[in-house]
């Protein structure tokens, strides 16, 4: 008979080789995925470019969902950081303009990361609609507060804040999400996110202004 009052024995941390392998095996799942979305990935690309064979793959995720699941748990604190970082002690054009810069610097810096969740909403989130009902509905909903207190106080023009933050996710991930395009139209010699820095800082100094 089992003793109920046992408590499980905690998982066994991972060698170095095995937090290797499995760091391999998420970006390598990061690289598919956001090329091919998640419908049109497969275990054996992630395998292939992971350079492992599948069953080993499967030792340490059993399956697709499984992986991807892995890549947007951690995605979504990182998405959420730089809003997080939204201060309503400090100076709100100052802050949400450093906000917006953040943004931009992260569709530089992780665009493969922006286009694995702009994937995943495309298809209606299935994997991840707790964390945006959650985690991310409570965060933006404590920032428009913020944002709607510096609006009454008459330090930021009257807008709508949740219309505002989805102007800030619009127009700065277009970047990651479109930059073929962005790139394209733009011609060589042209640095988008350079040139868009300052473009951005001038249309929301603008909107913000009291």
């Amino acid at each position: 008979m089992n003793d109920l009052t046992t408590e499980p024995e905690s998982p066994r941390p991972q060698t170095r080789i095995q937090r290797r392998n499995t760091a391999t095996i998420l970006e390598a799942a990061l690289e598919v995925f956001s090329t091919c979305g998640f419908r049109g990935a497969t275990l054996d690309q992630i395998a292939q470019e992971a350079g492992l064979s599948k069953p080993n793959l499967l030792y340490y995720f059993p399956s697709k969902e499984a992986i991807h699941l892995a890549l947007l748990s951690t995605l979504m604190d990182t998405w959420l950081d730089p809003l997080r970082a939204l201060d309503a002690e400090g100076d709100p054009m100052t802050e949400i303009l450093s906000y917006v810069r953040r943004k931009l610097q992260m569709s530089r810096d992780y665009p493969r990361e922006s286009r694995l969740f702009a994937n995943e909403i495309l298809q209606g989130a299935p994997r991840m609609m707790a964390g945006i009902e959650g985690d991310l509905k409570t965060l933006v909903d404590a920032k428009v507060a913020v944002i709607r207190g510096w609006a009454a106080a008459g330090k930021i023009a009257e807008v709508d804040p949740y219309h505002l933050i989805f102007s800030i996710w619009a127009l700065t991930q277009h970047y990651a999400d479109f930059d073929v395009q962005v790139r394209a139209v733009l011609g060589p010699g042209h640095d988008p996110f350079d040139e868009a820095g300052g473009f951005i800082d001038t249309l929301y100094t603008r909107l913000l202004k009291p």
